[in-house]
């Protein structure tokens, strides 16, 4: 005669093994993804960056950070170009690096805008971030247009429209700051 209790408890194991099966060992094959979309999406700050980014006091000091971060991934881009072997290692640098830079540009427009509900003194990093979207934007430009770089248009796409979107979020925080004037202390 069967259990009962062993019966429930073999087909709960099996209900459970189906529902969560064991991880898969090996690597991930990027070559396989079509796309870039159906690439996993990494965290682009290292460690210290983001305790860098943790330990900033205000607004402007973390749209600084970010903006920083994001003139290395393009300073880290040009160095990637000048190397000589191109392979897929090559490609997966390139993309992270390429993506690293918009999601920097896009967080430092990020923290400004929501910087405002804060009231902070936002003059600072509105002034850096429009400085720097009037660097970043030439040279993302000029990187799409490379031949070697002809894949990554799409990427290098979302990067201008994010540096753009961050140079508009900038002048939008200083009209709204401008509406506002700063009180002087005593």
């Amino acid at each position: 005669m069967l259990n009962p209790i062993s019966v429930a408890m073999k087909v709960g194991a099996v209900c459970l093994a189906l529902l969560f099966p064991p991880p898969r060992l090996g690597r991930m094959n990027f070559e396989a993804a079509s796309s870039p979309a159906q690439r996993p999406k990494k965290d682009y700050l290292t460690p210290i960056e983001a305790d860098q980014i943790r330990d900033a006091m205000t607004v402007s000091e973390r749209v600084r950070l970010f903006l920083g971060f994001a003139a290395d991934r393009l300073r880290k881009i040009d160095y990637e170009l000048q190397q000589k072997e191109k392979n897929q290692q090559w490609s997966d640098r390139m993309w992270s690096l390429i993506n690293a830079y918009t999601g920097c540009v896009d967080d430092a427009a990020d923290f400004l805008e929501s910087g405002l509900e804060k009231q902070e003194n936002l003059r600072p990093g509105t002034k850096e971030l429009e400085k720097r979207a009037k660097e970043f934007l030439p040279k993302v430009r000029e990187l799409r247009d490379k031949p070697e770089l002809a894949k990554f248009k799409s990427d290098f796409d979302d990067a201008i429209e994010a540096t753009q979107m961050a140079a508009e979020t900038a002048q939008k925080v200083a009209k709204e700051l401008s509406a506002a004037p700063e009180r002087r202390r005593p």
